[in-house]
């Protein structure tokens, strides 16, 4: 049995860097942990009653999807998306170190520049990006990225010009010291209901930084817009991690209860769609999938890497959604309090090669981001794409 550990994790020294400016055109909650893994793909279990929302309804069993219009094409790499207030989307482009605009309605791209001190390699380069929950005052845009030491946080003010595009100013570094790898860097980031920032991590490849609670790999971080430990509402007030035990973080997002949901690389048997709680200890490297030991919290549904390999997930229509890189197909995973109430079901199996990035639309679909020019898909002459999809 596992046991968790009791060490504090500092806070990640947090300070300003660069100068030059950028040049112009990146279960917790749930029930305790129980049962054993199930040897079908995209496996869940209906909730017990006594675990369900009172009032809630439970999304459908079964759900549709609809691709309305391919909103933009030729991307390099893209990795990263954030919606800004007026509609339209920032990308980051993993392997160029830039971040563009999209024009949500044209489809339009214009390039802000690149970011410096991005080292693309492996896995790593400019990953997830997010707009200030206060934007339309203080015009941050941060950026999760790989430096030549680290991996790290930097945000950037957004200098808009009378065309609407513009350019991204020198970053200031928010939280450094995550650690690097050719592999698992995470790199999801994401502002939560709280108002505070959320980042995913990776165990770059070393497992035993998952479970060492004085290392920032294998977990999610939560902070404050200044890279702060919150003082409240992690388990331990003056650190930045919420929960840890995390192979590969890669989605993050929120329900219409604020309750958190993040996707995870597994190694060879299972892939993760977890619940989160603060403090929960999600078992890798002792446990891959459902392992029913007390101390550790199952996921909430899993899959063969085959069929998933997830990468961003999205909210929309009281279900998650996920996008899946080798397993090339968006799983929509119906939802009733923090539970799924019917077998994952999948969408758009092969039709668009391997999915990166989902984020909500704004009107209840999404907006949909390939992954084939990553240098493991076999890029079209249209990819990487983005794509708006109605979805049930």
């Amino acid at each position: 049995m596992l046991r968790s550990r009791s060490l504090p994790l500092r806070a990640a020294t947090a300070s300003l860097a660069g100068l030059a400016l950028l040049a112009a055109g990146c279960s917790g909650g749930g029930p305790e942990p129980s049962g054993s893994p199930d040897a079908t793909a995209g496996r869940s279990s209906p909730a017990p009653e006594s675990s369900r929302s009172p009032g809630a309804s439970p999304a459908p069993a079964k759900g549709s999807v609809k691709v309305v219009d391919t909103v933009a094409t030729g991307l390099e790499s893209p990795w990263g998306v954030a919606p800004l207030p007026d509609g339209d989307l920032l990308v980051s482009s993993r392997d160029e170190g830039t971040v563009s605009r999209v024009d949500a309605d044209s489809g339009k791209v214009t390039g802000l520049g690149a970011v410096p001190g991005v080292e693309p390699g492996g896995e790593g380069g400019l990953l997830g990006i997010a707009v200030s929950p206060d934007f339309a005052e203080d015009r941050y845009v941060y950026a999760y990225l790989t430096s030549a030491s680290d991996n790290r946080i930097v945000r950037m003010l957004y200098e808009e010009d009378e065309e609407g595009a513009g350019r991204l100013g020198a970053p200031s570094t928010v939280l450094r010291g995550i650690p690097k790898g050719v592999v698992h860097n995470g790199g999801r980031i994401a502002f939560g209901p709280d108002r505070m920032l959320y980042a995913g991590t990776g165990d770059t490849g070393d497992e035993s930084l998952a479970q060492d609670r004085d290392s920032l790999g294998g977990k999610i971080l939560r902070m404050t817009p200044e890279g702060e430990p919150p003082g409240h509402g992690n388990p331990e007030a003056d650190s930045v991690v919420y929960s840890w035990g995390h192979r590969n973080v890669q989605g993050l997002a929120w329900d219409a209860e604020k309750r958190l949901w993040a996707s995870e690389f597994g190694q060879d048997t299972w892939d993760e769609l977890n619940l989160i709680r603060p403090g929960g200890n999600y078992g890798w490297p002792e446990a891959e999938g459902e392992a029913g030991e007390e101390g550790l919290v199952d996921p909430v549904a899993q899959w063969k890497p085959a069929e998933a390999s997830p990468s961003g997930i999205a909210v929309a229509r009281g279900s998650v959604w996920m996008a899946g890189l080798r397993g090339e197909r968006l799983w929509r995973i119906p939802l009733e309090g923090g539970e799924a109430v019917a077998e994952p079901q999948a969408f758009l199996e092969g039709e668009y090669g391997r999915l990166r990035t989902v984020v909500p639309d704004g009107g209840g679909g999404l907006w949909l981001v390939t992954g084939e020019t990553d240098s493991r898909g076999t890029p079209g002459e249209d990819d990487d794409r983005i794509l708006r999809l109605e979805v049930r």
